[in-house]
């Protein structure tokens, strides 16, 4: 059952039941010009997939990033899902049991069927996301190949078994089952590496590929009066502390986890564009990022 709502001039809200999620799932579609009256006649448009940050809200493209005032995107349908918080686009190991959360499925085998047989969506394809959406935006084209036409992330997580105490800090701060989500990163170790973009790193192999990220220190658009990131019991190893102008320690893990994919997508042969600059943890930085990377995106989508 799918519910609609129009939300704007050019947004629709769907509500959708989710088995893949054992529940309900929420998508905000910002539709492109001549869509109301075309997408009955059997029109499609290319795609652009913008996946949530680790709090899963699916409303963020539009009221933090407000993606819906750019004329650049007049001519592309672009489809924004939710998630749990921090569903970290994988469908969940849950202690070998499987089942609910399964965001992977939920995102391109109910969300993504669902956008081509009824709203317009075309099989030209990018993908773009920020934070743990970075992570799902490289996940998911690595894991499926030719899914997607460019990928882009934006301060992700893509590569969690370097730092998976930051998997285990993050989790176990909001009170989760970190092992639920892949097991144990030795134990598991196989699960791990199924998902993770540098493990993967070659089969982006040709793939218009952006990655942005910041260092973690105040940047330019860190307003006056910044505050560290609260604290996260276990992210910082202890014998290797962070340094004392780091405001954003996830950032800073970020920084490195995007350089090492960086390398290894060179070493493979991807199409790469990166941007590594100053800054936190922010979505202010992820808005210019989005803006910096579109061309990239478009181009795979258009030409």
């Amino acid at each position: 059952m799918v519910r609609v709502a129009r939300a704007g001039e050019r947004l629709i809200d769907l509500t959708l039941d989710s088995p893949a999620l054992g529940g309900r799932g929420a998508v905000r579609l910002l539709t492109p010009r001549g869509w109301y009256r075309r997408r009955h006649l059997g029109a499609r448009w290319p795609t652009l997939y913008l996946l949530p940050g680790g709090d899963g809200d699916h409303l963020s493209w539009t009221e933090h990033h407000t993606i819906h005032r750019l004329t650049d995107l007049r001519d592309t349908l672009v489809v924004m899902p939710d998630m749990p918080l921090y569903g970290f686009s994988t469908d969940w190991w849950n202690h070998g049991v499987g089942g609910p959360p399964r965001v992977e499925t939920y995102h391109l085998e109910e969300v993504m069927p669902l956008v081509e047989r009824h709203f317009g969506a075309g099989q030209r394809r990018a993908v773009a996301g920020e934070s743990q959406g970075g992570f799902g935006a490289l996940s998911y084209s690595a894991r499926r190949p030719g899914l997607f036409r460019a990928a882009a992330s934006y301060s992700g997580y893509v590569h969690p078994l370097r730092h998976p105490h930051t998997v285990r800090a993050g989790m176990t701060y909001l009170g989760m089952d970190w092992l639920a989500l892949w097991g144990h990163p030795v134990r598991q170790r196989a699960i791990w590496e199924a998902h993770d973009p540098v493990h993967l790193a070659h089969r982006l192999r040709g793939l218009p590929v952006h990655l942005s990220c910041g260092d973690g220190r105040l940047g330019p658009l860190d307003p006056p009066g910044t505050e560290p990131d609260p604290d996260i019991p276990g992210l910082e190893n202890p014998d290797n502390p962070f340094p004392e102008d780091v405001y954003s320690p996830t950032e800073a893990i970020m920084r490195e986890e995007n350089e090492t994919l960086a390398a290894h997508l060179d070493r493979v042969g991807a199409r790469l564009s990166t941007h590594f600059h100053p800054g936190t943890h922010d979505p202010a930085y992820w808005s210019r990022e989005f803006r910096r990377s579109l061309p990239t995106l478009l181009a795979a989508l258009h030409d």
